[in-house]
């Protein structure tokens, strides 16, 4: 069994448990169709996984819009691949030597905002609806005074890296994380490695499972198709494999991990799982 032992004894736990390890699969950076797109989205069609694509919505072409829609009408794209909104531009306004943010506070909040208006605007003009309303930062990033807008302008869900605090980011608006970026950005860019991979998926079960972490937030894979490498494509093409053919593992549909108003569409709903 090897380096994926440790994930595949932790799949056993939750079935042993009686219980279903949830996955969801999130790929960022989408701005047009290339191969590395139609890699990605071959590899969703051939393991039936659900995928939340990340398109950046100034950068966004037609042909992208072409190409997910003829997925949608049965060319390919694999099941359920919803689009959202990846910031605006993805683009840097912190000041040289800090870390990359486009949706911080090195610009006034009202421009912050308006520009994520303006590209909320055009993710609807786009995509109509079959798009999603959540909003992916670049880089991961957003200040929470920009988070605290959030519902108002009406955004269903967010979705960063790492475990979250909580099930709603600000009122109205489901926080969906993801928790292994299979990418090691730091030179020389490349796969992260099997190992620290693994690692990092097995961990965030663990936690789920023993109440350290939130056992209701799914365990979230990151991808970025363009930046990938040989060993980053089959280790994902492995990964998706693996758990596809787990019995304790699920993969949950992007719109289902936002549970707001029907058709993901709104400001979301108060979580009244549980109650009477």
């Amino acid at each position: 069994m090897g380096e994926w032992s440790d994930l595949k004894a932790e799949l056993e736990a939750w079935r042993r448990r009686g219980r279903r390890a949830a996955f969801w699969w999130r790929d960022d950076d989408a701005v047009e169709t290339t191969p590395a797109l139609e890699r990605l989205l071959g590899l969703a069609g051939r393991h039936g996984v659900p995928l939340m694509l990340a398109v950046i919505p100034a950068r966004a072409t037609p042909g992208l819009v072409e190409r997910l829609a003829r997925g949608r009408a049965g060319a390919g794209a694999g099941p359920g691949v919803v689009p959202v909104q990846h910031g605006f531009a993805h683009r840097n306004h912190a000041p040289a030597g800090e870390r990359k943010w486009e949706l911080g506070t090195h610009r006034p909040l009202a421009e912050v905002l308006e520009e994520l208006a303006r590209g909320r605007a055009r993710m609807a003009a786009l995509f109509g609806p079959d798009w999603c309303p959540v909003l992916v930062p670049p880089w991961n990033r957003i200040a929470p005074e920009v988070t605290a807008e959030l519902g108002a302008l009406g955004y269903s869900g967010l979705s960063t890296l790492g475990p979250r605090a909580a099930p709603w980011a600000c009122p109205g608006v489901r926080q969906v994380n993801t928790h292994l970026d299979i990418m090691r950005w730091a030179a020389p860019r490349g796969f992260l490695g099997t190992a620290p991979a693994l690692a990092q998926v097995t961990a965030h079960l663990k936690a789920r499972r023993d109440g350290t972490a939130d056992p209701e937030e799914p365990t979230g894979i990151l991808t970025h198709h363009l930046a990938h490498d040989a060993e980053a494509w089959d280790f994902l093409d492995r990964l998706l494999g693996t758990l596809r053919a787990h019995p304790a593992a699920v993969f949950e549909e992007p719109r289902a991990l936002i549970e707001a108003a029907p058709g993901c569409a709104g400001p979301g709903m108060p979580d009244t799982r549980g109650a009477a």
